[in-house]
């Protein structure tokens, strides 16, 4: 698996080719995501991109625009299709810049063909851009095809403040969380402060097993004097952007995403033994964010993956993204060491 390196700004990171993933986050001597050998396998989607859906599709089945659809099972113990087609994808390399201690970015490229259960035609691009306020991610898919498709998106960081997940101290800014069932799909969406998933306030993960996902994403700045909007060096990335964003909630309501941050920015922050790590995006295109502490999984880290869409996207439409022939889509995302 070839690795393309990137410095700037006191960080290095590793981009594969396999998947776009990012292999290696690094500030200092410091890692901020649980990364993995050169030669893989890409553990637990660590780094990875997930598209043309993040998280489940329930039953690895959908109906959309008249037609019934069946997906590849690839979570065989449930019988979902999991995050999407690209993950595992071999994408070009279309440009690699790097100049150490200032910045340097990748960008990649991958057409994606219509294929069992995504009949659809996509090219996707992603541009890793690396300098002093972290790792910016930017993922742009244009719908090449000749018929509407369904769409959602995100990444899958497992962000690292040491080895014991439960000694972490989590600051999550959302106040609705989508209650699942055993097969891990949403059921109903709750005020996080009636259950045992309310991070609102800073406070140490412990014995709470999380894998849920969660909205009415609060941006602005978390703490006084945190990086952020009004600091000097504060990093703003693209706003997403799409054409035919559908807001149905999971049961025909608007998913709110709060708007009160003066950039825009959802700033979700972990700190451990082995430090801190941030990771910011903007709360109007990625109302959702994915989190899981990978539980009995004897993984390293705290998955936080912010999203287009909840969960069974596909078969709720809640914010499920529909891309008409030609239509683009943009959306990025920030990690960076406290």
């Amino acid at each position: 698996m070839t690795d393309l390196l990137l410095h700037g700004g006191g960080y290095t990171a590793a981009v594969a080719e396999c998947g776009a993933a990012v292999r290696m986050l690094r500030h200092g001597d410091r890692d901020l995501i649980t990364g993995w050998p050169a030669e893989g396998p890409i553990p637990y989607y660590s780094g990875a991109l997930l598209a043309p859906w993040p998280n489940r599709v329930g039953g690895a089945g959908y109906a959309f625009d008249g037609d019934v659809h069946r997906l590849p099972v690839n979570e065989p113990d449930r019988g979902h299709a999991l995050h999407g087609l690209v993950a595992e994808a071999r994408w070009s390399v279309a440009e690699l810049f790097t100049v150490e201690d200032e910045h340097g970015f990748a960008r990649l490229t991958l057409d994606l063909a219509p294929s069992p259960g995504y009949p659809f035609a996509l090219s996707f691009q992603v541009v890793h851009r690396l300098d002093g306020d972290g790792l910016t991610t930017t993922l742009t898919v244009q719908n090449v095809g000749d018929r509407p498709a369904p769409y959602g998106c995100g990444p899958h960081p497992w962000l690292l403040a040491g080895d014991d997940v439960t000694a972490y101290e989590l600051h999550l800014p959302a106040s609705v969380v989508a209650m699942v069932d055993e097969a891990l799909l949403p059921v109903a969406l709750e005020d996080v402060a009636s259950t045992p998933y309310d991070f609102r306030t800073p406070r140490v993960i412990g014995d709470t097993a999380i894998d849920h996902a969660f909205t009415a994403l609060a941006p602005g700045d978390l703490e006084s004097g945190s990086r952020g909007s009004g600091s000097e060096g504060a990093h703003h990335p693209g706003r997403a952007r799409s054409t035919g964003h559908g807001g149905a909630g999971l049961h025909g309501e608007s998913a709110a995403d709060g708007t009160d941050g003066v950039d825009g920015l959802v700033r979700v922050r972990v700190r451990g033994p082995g430090g801190g790590v941030e990771m910011s995006w903007q709360a109007a295109e990625l109302p959702w964010v994915q989190v899981c502490t990978g539980t009995g999984l004897g993984h390293a880290g705290l998955a936080v993956e912010p999203m287009t869409c909840p969960p069974d996207a596909f078969n709720s439409r809640t914010d499920l993204v529909v891309l008409s022939p030609g239509d683009k889509h943009e959306a990025s995302w920030t990690i960076a060491a406290l």
